[in-house]
């Protein structure tokens, strides 16, 4: 069993939007928390089934250290 940070974000017109930072293009979406988990789960799983043991190895090795907001002047 694989263990991975997720980032969830608030969609503006409601539902939610997750990705997976160390699994590049890993994400989708849900109406709720729940359903959102749940196919983050099935995304990881469909996403891990395309790579071979060495690009998983590699893949594993990144960790989500933080989120951090940052100010930028536009």
């Amino acid at each position: 069993m694989y263990e991975f940070d997720a980032v969830i974000m608030e969609e503006e017109t409601g539902g939610y939007i997750g990705f997976i930072p160390a699994l590049p293009g890993c994400h989708t979406q849900g109406d709720t928390l729940e359903e959102l988990t749940n196919n983050l789960k099935e995304a990881i799983e469909l996403y891990l089934e395309t790579l071979e043991e060495e690009e998983k190895k590699e893949l594993l090795r990144q960790r989500v250290v933080g989120i951090q907001k940052v100010k930028a002047l536009v």
